[in-house]
């Protein structure tokens, strides 16, 4: 991330689950009691995803806790938010979604500026032996470079 920017939170799960190939950054339309969660960090999404209808960009199971001093003017936590994408970059990804079977997938939320703003990565989901060859390969470096640093003392 680059300056001016504040990290909500970080999918890991994603990068565990699903090969990664594109990476959009969105904006996301929210009311005000749930720009106060999300400045609170109160948000959940381990199975969020996201899905085109009629040319819009809408993030589902994203899950923000109501504010508790809102009091009659709280927001639905489990509602659909719209993500705001250029039109070029909707027809991309339709594309894409459409023909070759990936899916949309939250990676990460920050702040950007002051705006709420969501990494949305056009992900492929992996197979098992695709995890464990990475589970193998991320071992194999960690003692290659445990080595390097003991050689180094």
């Amino acid at each position: 991330m680059s300056e001016g920017t504040k990290t909500i939170a970080v999918n890991r799960r994603a990068r565990h689950d699903y090969s990664v190939d594109d990476r959009y950054e969105c904006g996301i339309e929210l009311l005000g009691t749930e720009v106060k969660s999300f400045r609170d960090g109160k948000i959940s999404f381990p199975d969020a995803w996201a899905e085109v209808i009629s040319g819009e960009v809408w993030l589902r199971s994203l899950r923000i806790a109501e504010n508790p001093f809102s009091s009659i003017f709280n927001h639905d936590p489990d509602r659909k938010k719209k993500l705001l994408l250029h039109r070029d970059e909707i027809k991309r990804i339709t594309r894409k979604v459409d023909e070759k079977g990936y899916t949309l997938i939250p990676l990460s939320f920050y702040f950007k500026k002051g705006r709420v703003k969501v990494e949305l990565g056009l992900c492929k989901g992996k197979k098992s032996y695709d995890k464990r060859a990475d589970i193998r390969e991320r071992d194999i470096t960690r003692e290659i470079s445990r080595d390097f640093r003991q050689k180094l003392h």
